[in-house]
């Protein structure tokens, strides 16, 4: 399991139409801390195009979430972070509440990284299952979630072509529901 200084090799996975991939011994995943908040919220507002919402990322959630927060960097320098934690309704759930990857670093297998190792971790955790959300227009930001294992849940709506929970995030704001299976973690038997 990964610790606040831990620093854990990554690895990038091309596909048709990416761009060289990362350097394997140049990649690495680390859990955030709360102090990292001020990069974080300045590279993500970069990395937006000025358009980070600190209402969907509060300094709070590297308060309370650090412990399933991730941070992706290239040569020591963030491209990539994930904040996701546990569900503390359905412990088999872990929730991936916010992802976002340098634009310069896209299609370049990182985002899968960052994915992967959440997954490892929730599977970790005990959760056999990772869930997370997408708006409806978001069509690359879903074409991903099907692309690393995601299933598209029915929410009994549907927009833009797609299923989707029906004012999810507030009037008219629809969703698309996320859900991946983790695979079983073999339980050790004891002798006795």
């Amino acid at each position: 399991m990964l610790n606040a200084v831990q620093m854990v090799p990554a690895t990038g996975r091309m596909r048709p139409g990416s761009r060289p991939g990362p350097h394997p011994e140049r990649v690495s995943v680390r859990r955030m801390q709360p102090d990292d908040y001020p990069m974080v919220a300045e590279r993500v507002d970069a990395w937006s195009g000025g358009r980070f919402l600190g209402v969907a990322l509060p300094r709070s959630f590297l308060q309370h979430f650090a412990d399933t927060s991730l941070l992706l960097l290239e040569d020591t320098q963030p491209v990539g972070v994930l904040v996701g934690f546990r569900s503390q309704t359905s412990a088999e759930i872990a929730y991936i509440h916010y992802v976002s990857i340098s634009r310069a670093c896209r299609r370049r297998g990182l985002g899968r990284t960052l994915f992967s190792h959440f997954f490892d971790l929730a599977g970790s955790m005990g959760c056999t299952e990772v869930h997370s959300i997408a708006s409806p227009v978001s069509s690359s930001l879903i074409a991903f979630h099907r692309q690393i294992g995601f299933e598209v849940v029915d929410g009994g709506g549907f927009a833009h072509g797609i299923a989707v929970f029906a004012d999810y995030a507030g009037p008219g704001q629809h969703r698309v529901l996320f859900r991946k299976r983790l695979a079983a973690v073999p339980t050790p038997t004891l002798a006795g």
